[in-house]
């Protein structure tokens, strides 16, 4: 933008400054430049250089300066530095190589670039530019494609073969359709060859599997920036550096050289002496440990390239050679701390003065009322969105951007104003990603041979895998389930839905049942018993709920507004929903009773405060119940932090407040003068009276007592509720109770959330503690989980003798409650380093400084305790590292290798978790039923479980539903997946069970869409699986039991309770005259016996039996 550059074409000689740059070898300083004006400085130098490297000496500041730049170039790129001392991890997270790769294709592929690194990012050695650029593919529409070399070269470029893309760096290949997510993309690509053509490529989506749209060419980047053949040396191989990889025209800016130096010291001197250590140790060949270069050749190197310093001080001479010096007279802005008076009467003077000013505001409504606000206080101000417009002296403009901090000109009477300067910190928006808009694949579990399932008629078995069976040259694909007794059943691929994975809460192994005993009838009575009680009382329940007439509260105020713009994140989509379900419940006369799930971090919180401030609008009270005092702390801080800017008074009531805050709390709740209150059960005792309470907010709610449970329901009655949980809640079991209690479910997750960096590796003492080390020395904190109280203080003991400089306390739910509370308090507000702590960390702690955690014995823990402990870190902008070590005991191969690919999905946030949400779904599901019905589920598995519910509901409702009886069709065709078609297990499994739920011609025109897109053109006895299955969920609607060939006819026998219109059936018979005869017996049915219709016809018993059960659907259907 021309009015941002302004000031710089005015300072003297810096035109002339601006021209050496053009043929420069060596230093050139800019000395007097501060925060965020380096940035300013660096655009306005630049504007004529095409490729630019600007360097800071750290990570931290290298994110700053990326930030700060953004406004000048929002393309600008960000080159972490690559991990040096944890290079020999077994298996490695991809997010650095990925961030790396980026920037790799921009410097390719790109005319302009900017990109930021930290002195770490050009220290270490890389393969040549034009060597990787060998590894690089594209692949166009109508080009030839030879598949076994694809796949050499892509192991070698170091993509990993998989059975189902789900992650970058992955490729799988099915007949001819190979699935790709190169490393520098945001999706991943589905290439369908012809022979050995192109056909087409498109991009999908990672969740669903479905093709999003097509494109005309991809370009494949390596996945590993190491691309050489096994055998070949590694040292040879590396022998350039970052610098290396731009033009001769590139300008290499350095933010505070001095700082760099000292920086590349502290990196080559901690990575010498952890080499030496580990060498020492024998954990490492001296041969195999990477070469750095030394600060003296990194000054070297930058000395002889067009080289610009900016720094607030001239540096010293040390190793630079500095051609020429330049100053410039900044001056930094103060903080107006929301104090708009102030920014008021400072723009007036600085108008006075004949400044030219730019005020800035990230978002454009924003930045367009802060104009409106500005000309209400008698000042002219505009929103500028010309990207010429020149400022004149007096003019106050408002733009569109963001950067750290402002500052001043004062010789050339500039001042450029952030957001920041004025309200405060805050953080950045995101960008939206778009999706396939159908339905995710419905997990099945991942059934394995082995595994208990569930069949709804004849109870539990267990799987023994997929068996091909050729009956009269008829192949048809059986599942074999063995029952107790050694009996097995044999179920066709179509008859799938009634078979589920049998998931209960423990790992204990359940009872078998006997083939055609009455034992499973006699479980699945007691069950559907109990399901129907507490169907009836939950909808009793929500009728009296629904027929109290409660509050009504008023629409969104104008502050109401004005305190939703402050929330400084993007919100996700869910989240939207949810605010608004909870808005609707407040404004209707309904007492509302809504539940909100979702896991820790994915804005539960939020949507409780926007809800609180909407009932405060009307003034009313509001009491949030949580169940620990850390996270009533917690709660506070937020809540008083969002809401410091309006008139609302928060207090907390726990055991951090001394008896006397306690009392004044209490005394002013009754009198009205307390908005909020926000505490532990000390908020339920007899003391504590509101004067007008409106809104009853609960935290965990499964985690408070009977007692307490009692009291809550009392201050229920009439008053909206709001109960939050980050036990995520099933999906199905959300479907099953919709109608009966509000929910709404959180399951996007915040993006920018995660960026962890995962390794997992061998444990030695040496690795934590320069994990440890690394972590402190960017002023964090670590969490060591270790799963044993009993020794847990020896540890505990080991880590503080490792790391001497960092003050390291333990914590455990065996602890006394103070206690834990103590050192918990302690963490929160930074007085411990390093927390060693059991998994109670599990449960809901927000801290943002915990950005390394290391868990100790890794393969031991279930992956459901890993996923919520992976979300502990990670909840900054900041990379965070998790390290998860194992011991290499002397066990069998085989088991350790299992556990280390359970830990490589959660490396990779695989289909791992798929199965770890499954069992705290099931801890989900206990909460929100109670343990009673918790036993239940147990006994007949969770999906048959919410199936009954899901009945029991309608039923207690009054909604009819058809009557539960199967549908057998069994013709003499082939049907069945072939092992070329599908060769992997799972998917086929998966697409069998889907296949048998088909209910309607969509969902058979879905199918049959996504089989192509996903696994190319299904060969004849795949589409005549498809066709029985349309075949099937028509013969339900039409009450047959029974379909079945034998040689030229077909019997289609009726449900003994069929509610059909016999009036119907003459018509039918008439319209199939001498091919359809009813036969009346105690189980009436039809005998089709189609004839050709001209001589050269084969028969289709499927079309003909579709057209004979459509009529008899629509003809016979109940008046």
């Amino acid at each position: 933008m021309k009015a941002l550059m302004q000031p710089l074409e005015d300072i003297a000689g810096f035109s002339e400054l601006k021209k050496s740059l053009k043929g420069n070898q060596g230093l050139l300083v800019v000395s007097g430049c501060l925060e965020s004006q380096k940035a300013h400085m660096i655009a306005g130098l630049s504007q004529e250089i095409p490729c630019r490297l600007l360097v800071a000496e750290n990570e931290l500041k290298a994110k700053e300066l990326y930030e700060d730049f953004r406004l000048y170039d929002p393309e600008v790129l960000l080159y972490p530095a690559k991990d040096l001392i944890f290079y020999q991890a077994d298996i490695q997270g991809n997010l650095l190589t990925q961030q790396r790769m980026r920037v790799i294709q921009a410097l390719l592929e790109r005319k302009e670039v900017t990109i930021v690194t930290s002195t770490g990012g050009c220290m270490d050695y890389l393969l040549p530019l034009r060597v990787l650029k060998k590894h690089i593919i594209r692949l166009k529409n109508d080009s030839v494609l030879d598949l076994d070399r694809l796949k050499e070269e892509l192991v070698l470029m170091g993509y990993e073969r998989c059975s189902q893309v789900e992650g970058p760096g992955q490729f799988s290949i099915r007949g001819g359709i190979v699935d790709l997510f190169p490393l520098t993309e945001d999706y991943p690509y589905r290439i369908e060859l012809w022979g050995d053509e192109v056909d087409s490529i498109r991009s999908f989506d990672v969740e669903s599997q479905r093709s999003i749209e097509n494109v005309e060419e991809i370009t494949l980047y390596p996945a590993t920036e190491l691309v050489i053949k096994e055998g070949d040396d590694k040292k040879k191989a590396l022998v350039d550096t970052f610098l290396d990889y731009f033009p001769e025209n590139s300008v290499v800016f350095l933010d505070e050289p001095n700082r760099i130096l000292e920086s590349a010291q502290a990196i080559s001197d901690e990575f010498c002496e952890c080499m030496k250590q580990r060498m020492e140790k024998d954990l490492v060949d001296a041969g195999e440990i990477p070469e750095l270069l030394s600060p003296g050749q990194l000054a070297y190197e930058l000395n002889r390239r067009n080289t610009v310093a900016v720094s607030l001080m001239e540096p010293k001479k040390n190793d630079w050679e500095i051609r020429r010096s330049f100053s410039a007279t900044v001056k930094s802005v103060n903080g107006y701390n929301n104090q708009f008076p102030l920014l008021i009467k400072d723009i007036s003077k600085w108008k006075h003065s004949g400044y030219r000013m730019i005020l800035l505001c990230p978002s454009g409504t924003r930045a367009r009322r802060l104009a409106e606000e500005i000309r209400n206080e008698g000042i002219p101000a505009f929103y500028g969105e010309d990207a010429k417009r020149v400022l004149e002296s007096g003019e106050v403009m408002v733009i569109r951007g963001n950067a750290r901090r402002g500052f001043e000109y004062p010789m050339q009477k500039f001042v450029l104003v952030t957001e920041t300067d004025i309200f405060g910190k805050e953080a950045r928006k995101r960008k939206k990603k778009k999706q396939y808009s159908g339905k995710q694949i419905q997990d099945f579990a991942e059934l394995s041979v082995g595994d208990f399932v569930v069949h709804e008629n004849h109870g539990l078995g267990i799987y023994r895998g997929i068996e091909k069976v050729e009956v009269d040259h008829v192949v048809k694909d059986y599942m074999k389930i063995e029952y107790s007794g050694g009996s097995n059943l044999y179920i066709q691929a179509t008859q799938l839905d009634a078979l589920q994975k049998y998931a209960g809460a423990d790992a204990r192994a359940p009872k078998l049942n006997r083939l055609g005993g009455q034992e499973w009838n006699k479980t699945k009575t007691r069950v559907r018993g109990a399901v129907k009680n507490i169907a009836k009382d939950l909808v009793a329940l929500y009728a009296t709920r629904q027929q109290t007439a409660g509050y009504s509260f008023g629409e969104d105020t104008i502050w109401q507004r004005e305190f939703e713009e402050m929330f400084p994140f993007e919100e996700t989509d869910d989240q939207l929903n949810a605010i608004d379900a909870v808005k609707h419940d407040m404004e209707s006369r309904k007492i509302m009773d809504r539940l909100v799930c979702g896991d820790v971090g994915y804005g539960k919180t939020e949507i409780a405060i926007r809800a609180a401030f909407k009932a405060v609008q009307d003034s009313k009270q509001v009491v949030f119940l949580v169940p620990t005092t850390i996270l009533a702390q917690q709660h506070y801080n937020t809540f008083v932090q969002r809401m410091k800017d309006f008139p609302v008074r928060v207090d907390l009531l726990c055991r951090f407040r001394t008896a006397a805050e306690q009392k004044k709390t209490i005394q002013d709740l009754k009198k009205g003068y307390v908005d909020i209150v926000i505490g532990t059960h000390r908020v339920l005792s007899k003391d504590v009276e509101f004067k007008d309470l409106g809104l009853l907010i609960i935290d965990e709610e499964q985690r408070f007592g009977v007692t307490h449970k009692e009291k809550i329901k009392d201050m229920k009655k009439d008053v909206d509720v709001l109960t939050l949980t980050a036990t995520p809640i099933p999906r199905t079991l959300h479907m099953s109770l919709i109608g009966i209690r509000d929910m709404s479910v959180l399951e996007e997750p915040p993006q920018d959330r995660i960026p962890i960096q995962t390794y997992v590796m061998e444990f030695n003492e040496e690795m934590v503690r320069e994990a440890i080390s690394r972590e402190l020395a960017r002023d964090g904190q670590v969490y060591y989980v270790y799963n044993r109280v009993n020794d847990i203080v020896e540890l505990t003991n080991r880590i503080a003798a490792l790391v001497p400089e960092a003050n390291v306390g333990f914590a455990h739910g065996q602890m006394k409650e103070r206690e834990l509370e103590k050192i918990m308090y302690g963490f929160i507000n930074g007085e411990i380093d390093v927390l060693v702590t059991t998994t109670i960390i599990e449960t809901g702690l927000d801290i943002s400084n915990v950005n390394t955690m290391i868990i100790h014995d890794a393969d031991k823990m279930g992956l459901s305790q890993l996923y919520q402990l992976r979300g502990r870190v990670g909840r900054s902008n900041r990379t965070s590292y998790a390290f998860l070590m194992y011991k290499r005991d002397k066990m069998l191969k085989e088991i350790a290798e299992k556990r280390l690919h359970a830990i490589r999905e959660f490396t990779e946030l695989g289909s791992g978790f798929k199965i770890a949400m499954r069992d705290l779904e099931l801890r989900g599901a206990g909460n929100l039923l109670g343990a009673e019905q918790h036993g239940h589920m147990e006994s007949v598995g969770y999906d048959l479980y919410c199936k009954m519910l899901s009945e029991a509901v309608k039923e207690a409702k009054g909604i009819p539903h058809q009557e539960d009886f199967e549908t057998t069709v069994d013709l003499e065709l082939d049907a069945y997946i072939p092992e070329k078609y599908i060769p992997n297990e799972f998917q086929k499994l998966d697409i069998y069970k889907r296949i048998a739920g088909i209910e309607n011609d969509n969902e058979y025109e879905d199918m049959l869409e996504e089989l192509m897109d996903r696994f190319g053109e299904p060969p004849k006895s795949v589409q005549n699986l498809l066709a029985v299955a349309r075949l099937k969920a028509a013969a339900h609607q039409a009450y047959l039991v029974e379909l079945k060939q034998t040689g030229a006819s077909v019997r289609m026998t009726l449900h003994e309770r069929a509610k059909l219109n016999p009036q119907g059936i003459p018509e039918v018979l008439g319209h199939f005259q001498g091919e359809l005869t009813f036969k009346m017996v105690s189980r009436p049915y039809f005998l089709f016996e189609p004839k050709k219709r001209n001589r050269n016809e084969t028969i289709s018993y499927l079309e003909r039996c579709l057209e004979v059960v459509e009529l008899l659907k629509n003809s016979c259907s109940k008046l």
